[in-house]
């Protein structure tokens, strides 16, 4: 029988949790529609020349996902500890470290811009489309940048709700203004290329007003009042320890991110249907994926408020709890996945032989997100308490050491089936080590405030 106080914490978690799910299916619905919107009405080599900068853009969000994961666990201890003048403290030095990071990208990215598409292998043929929109890109970036950290700031002080208001207003807008903006429609510019960038800055611009108006009215505590502008400075104790935290988590996201390509390269040699069976798996998997990290991130900031507020014999239960959630949530997604893959998997492949192909190989892997959400909830309650070099090594160690030489190996022994036979290898190899160093080490760590 759960304990009025188990009852409570399952509450607090799925609060916190349900916007922030929502939020992952937004962004995704939202890359998505608008890739259709490019494809369809402007063609596929427009399409292609929008992909290529894929990769730039993701370095500079993934380094902002890191200095706001730093800020959210000193946010987190900050607001555990009822220290308001603290946590905008944090938020100011972050914010405006943030808008640097993304003027310095807009300057760079637009001055080098044909350089790096070229340097990223970007063909001949659609490389004009391609730096044209690259530059609109890099100089939306600041903006685009402050708002990503703004609303991962907010989930320190446990607001997952607004940000995913915000993000519902950015997509409606944005998603609203790219045909516009591609037919010229009630009078407004032919953009071409470039609609999607400018949609997307909009509804950004939008979404940041309408948050501001929001917080300021609410008394909320990181509303942009006086005293919130006054903290915007950069304070070197503070940054010190947020990018302490931030970095390696940034530079996880990156590494993980050049090891799926790797991954890709290696399905690719086994021709075209492969690479649609890989598309179409990886679709899903993201959609399970999202809610085992929103687990973890929201175990991290729980656990960082109660490390501020001094409450550590809690520290157990939120993790307990992370695992119990994962099973029922994760757990419920994958068994979803299972019974309907045929269905899923046809959403986007219509050829039969493809879609036999890639149920394959998603029921090859899509078990072991459940592992990989588990191991995700035990890094995250450590990086509660400022341990992330240890997590974010594992993670790494796992994926470069473990996961791309197994698949390699395996796909030599399997075929293209090896490849994702090696994903449940290295996460298993993440919770075996991330709970040995959970149990061994990290418990018997005198857990103190950063803050």
């Amino acid at each position: 029988m759960q304990t009025p106080a188990h009852s409570a914490l399952w509450k607090t978690y799925l609060l916190f949790l349900a916007p922030m799910v929502l939020s992952n299916f937004l962004q995704s619905m939202s890359g998505t529609v608008n890739s259709i919107y490019i494809g369809q009405m402007l063609g596929t080599q427009a399409l292609a020349a929008v992909s290529g900068m894929f990769p730039i853009i993701f370095f500079f969000i993934a380094l902002v996902i890191g200095l706001g994961a730093g800020a959210g666990v000193l946010i987190g201890q900050a607001w555990g500890a009822r220290e308001s003048h603290m946590v905008k403290a944090i938020a100011g030095a972050t914010l405006l470290l943030g808008v640097l990071i993304g003027l310095v990208a807009a300057v760079l990215g637009s001055v080098f811009a044909r350089q790096a598409l070229q340097g990223l292998g970007t063909p001949a043929d659609v490389l004009d489309d391609a730096v044209a929109y690259a530059r609109v890109m890099m100089w939306t970036l600041p903006v685009v940048l402050v708002y990503v950290l703004f609303t991962q700031l907010l989930r320190g002080v446990s607001d997952t709700l607004s940000p995913m208001l915000a993000l519902l207003l950015s997509t409606v807008v944005g998603l609203a203004l790219t045909p516009a903006f591609i037919r010229g429609w009630i009078g407004l510019p032919q953009l071409g290329i470039q609609s999607a960038a400018i949609a997307g800055l909009v509804g950004t611009l939008t979404s940041l007003a309408w948050l501001s108006w929001r917080l300021i009215r609410k008394g909320h505590p990181l509303a942009p009042d006086r005293e919130f502008f006054a903290a915007l400075r950069l304070d070197g104790a503070i940054l010190g320890k947020v990018l302490r935290i931030g970095l390696p988590t940034g530079v996880q996201m990156i590494v993980l991110s050049l090891s799926e390509l790797v991954i890709l390269a290696l399905v690719n040699q086994h021709g075209s249907q492969a690479t649609a069976a890989y598309g179409a798996v990886t679709q899903i998997v993201n959609y399970v994926q999202f809610p085992a990290l929103s687990i973890a991130i929201t175990a991290s900031i729980l656990g960082a408020q109660a490390i501020g507020a001094g409450r550590l014999e809690r520290m157990g239960s939120i993790l307990r709890t992370g695992l119990w959630i994962n099973v029922c949530l994760t757990g419920g997604l994958i068994l979803s996945g299972y019974l309907l893959s045929h269905w899923l998997l046809g959403l986007f492949l219509t050829e039969d032989s493809t879609r036999a192909m890639a149920e394959h190989l998603l029921h090859i892997m899509l078990w072991s997100l459940l592992i990989f959400g588990f191991q995700a909830i035990i890094g995250g309650i450590m990086r509660a308490s400022g341990t992330v070099l240890v997590p974010v090594g594992v993670a790494i160690i796992c994926v470069l050491g473990v996961q791309l030489p197994a698949a390699y190996w395996l796909d030599g022994q399997f075929g293209l089936q090896g490849v994702w036979m090696a994903f449940p290898i290295a996460y298993l190899g993440m919770l075996v080590l991330q709970t040995l160093y959970y149990t061994r080490v990290w418990k018997h760590q005198k857990i103190e405030r950063l803050v």
